[in-house]
Order: C-alpha cells, then structure tokens, then sequence
C-alpha cells in the first residue's frame, strides 16, 4: 500500500506562536511494511537490510527480505510481565552485528511481587534468539513510566532511558536508576567518564524519557512525557539534572540548577515517544519525533549549532492514530510504527502496523 499527501501544515514556532496555514508536500511515499501486529514498541535496522522489531507483549520478531517471518525469534518466558505500560520494549542491534549476531533488549519483570526492568543481550542464530546476558538488572519499574528506550550511541556505549515508575521522588535521588538516562558499555561495565564513579547514570531528573537521538554533531536530544501536556524535548548534557519532579518545561527554583528543555508542549499534549535525526533528503538536519496522545509527527527545525528550534511542523495528524517509533534508514527511507493496541488507542484495520517513508523529492 503507498501513499503520497498534500498536507496543509501549521507551523508552530517555539514558545507555541502558531504562524498562518501553509501547504507542504509531504516528501514521502508510504508504504506498510508488516501489519496486524501487537504494539511493536522499537525497532532496529541491520545493515545487509533486515529489520528486527520488539511488540510489547514479549516477542522479538524480524522482516527478512521484505517478509515478516511467522514465528518470533524468541518469546521472553516467565518472570517477564508486560501489565500496564511495560513489557519487552527497546532493541538495538551490535556496531558488529553480521559478525556477533548480538542484539540487546529492555524489558519487564516480576520478582517477590515488585517490577522491575532489565537491559539484556541476545544472541542470534538461524532466526532464533537466546538469552546471552543479563547486562544491566533491577531497574525500578511499574504499572507506568518504564521508560524503555536503547539506543547505541557514535561513542559506542549504550544508552538506555529510565522512567520513575511511577514514584517520582526517585527521579532526583542518584542511589536509584529510576527517572534516569543510563549509560553503559556492551559488556555491562560502568563506563569509566560517567559523570557519578561507578554509577550507569549519565542524567537524572527525568519523568517518562522515551526516545534517544544523535544529531550529525553528536549532540544527544531525548523525548519526556510531562506530567500534564509540558512534553519535553531535551538536549542532554552528562551529570545534569532536568528537575522532575520539582520543576518541568521552563519553571526554574532560585536553589537548583536544572537544565532548561530545547522545547517544550506548553498546554499541548504531544506525548513524545521514538525520536531520529534526519540526515538526509530534504528534511535533512532536522528531529522527527513520534507521537502517541498527539498522534502525529513532529518536525522539529533546529539552528546551525543545533541547540534550538526555529519551528516545528505537524504531519499525520490523526491519519495513522497513535505513533511510538520513528528510524531512518541508511538509504533515507523512515520507518514508523503504530501503537493503537496498546489499550489507549483506538485500533484500526490492520493494526498495528509498521510503515516506510520513503522519499519522493
């Protein structure tokens, strides 16, 4: 299925000034790559093509050469739990993945009645997976705001997001992971220029991060639900603090230093999710960020130095419904995948699916 649009665009510029109507077209055909699927939280691109997705209620799953392979490349077994928001969410795929087969996780777990998460490594074989290692455990979860993103940043460490469970006064206090952003290496080890000795935490203050992005000057910009509209898109800066609970959007405390968001929703609910920096076509140096209450893309147009935005356009708006990952792929086209199965949308024919942009202009 493909399709092309000729969308008429509000161009929302920071502070939430809105400029007059333009129409834009929209430089991508779309296409759906893998329908009828249950909540595919992430995804990650190999490099000889094949694309390897993660669906909320445990399995790991893989498009080979254009095709969804019926059986999963593994089912996580009990104590995994995937109540609520958790459940098997974040993939990322090894810097030398045709060599090791490794693939590393994020998921949920139960254990003497309290939820945890946990990052783990799997290892791939002839299209099924095994458990390898457990890499980071005992990440304080809950019914909501597991957090849930992994990403592999340029400096090859591997960065994963943290929500506060739904406890946030974890968020400020370093001896928990909770409401953190986390940065390890692929073995597991604690990094050594971590910003807090012997600690996965890279920032805190954090209340439901969701997605992970380098920019081509390898600026790290993440996504964070607010607590009531006030989303956040946040450049994030090694040992600062981003001042959930105690402040969100631009509120400041005379007595704390925080870091100031790049942007933020204001009164408008986004709920930001996966986010990808654009490096090519004509939408090239710009932030594309998936939208699940917002159910759209957000656009975000940055300076030179890429530590502001000039505007941001809305695309999609309500066209797919709820939208929790965006990837870009080596030969420019996105991939976005739909979240209306996960008990806040409303499901549509097919759903959920996972869609390809690609260029057109």
């Amino acid at each position: 299925m493909r399709k092309k649009y000729l969308y008429p665009t509000m161009l929302r510029y920071r502070y939430n000034q809105v400029s007059d109507m333009v129409f834009q077209e929209f430089p991508y055909e779309i296409q759906v790559v893998a329908e009828n699927l249950y909540v595919p939280w992430a995804l990650a691109l190999s490099p000889d093509g094949d694309i390897y997705f993660t669906e909320r209620n445990g399995h790991v799953r893989k498009i080979q050469n254009g095709r969804l392979l019926e059986q999963p490349l593994i089912t996580l077994p009990p104590p995994f739990s995937s109540q609520g928001e958790g459940g098997l969410m974040g993939i990322a795929l090894d810097p030398d993945f045709i060599q090791n087969h490794y693939l590393y996780i994020m998921y949920t777990y139960t254990e003497n009645n309290q939820i945890f998460n946990r990052v783990a490594r799997l290892v791939e074989h002839n299209n099924i997976a095994t458990l390898d290692k457990i890499l980071l455990d005992q990440i304080p979860g809950g019914a909501i705001h597991n957090g849930g993103r992994i990403k592999i940043g340029p400096d090859q460490k591997l960065y994963i997001t943290a929500g506060d469970s739904g406890n946030s006064s974890l968020a400020q206090d370093l001896s928990s992971l909770a409401g953190k952003i986390l940065r390890i290496n692929l073995d597991g080890s604690i990094p050594e220029d971590n910003p807090f000795m012997n600690s996965p935490i890279y920032s805190y203050g954090h209340r439901n991060p969701q997605g992970l992005a380098w920019s081509d000057k390898n600026i790290l910009y993440s996504t964070e639900h607010g607590q009531s509209a006030h989303d956040e898109v946040n450049i994030i800066y090694p040992g600062a603090n981003y001042g959930w609970p105690l402040v969100e959007g631009y509120d400041v405390i005379s007595d704390l230093q925080t870091q100031r968001p790049l942007i933020h929703s204001g009164d408008v609910t986004w709920a930001p999710s996966g986010i990808s920096f654009i490096n090519q076509g004509s939408w090239a140096g710009r932030l594309m960020i998936a939208c699940l209450r917002g159910e759209q893309l957000l656009l975000l147009s940055l300076n030179d130095s890429g530590t502001s935005v000039t505007d941001v356009t809305q695309w999609l708006q309500y066209e797919y419904g709820r939208l929790r990952e965006v990837v870009q792929g080596e030969d420019g086209s996105i991939y976005v995948t739909t979240s209306n199965m996960d008990g806040r949308g409303i499901p549509r024919v097919g759903d959920d699916k996972i869609l390809r942009f690609v260029p057109t202009l």
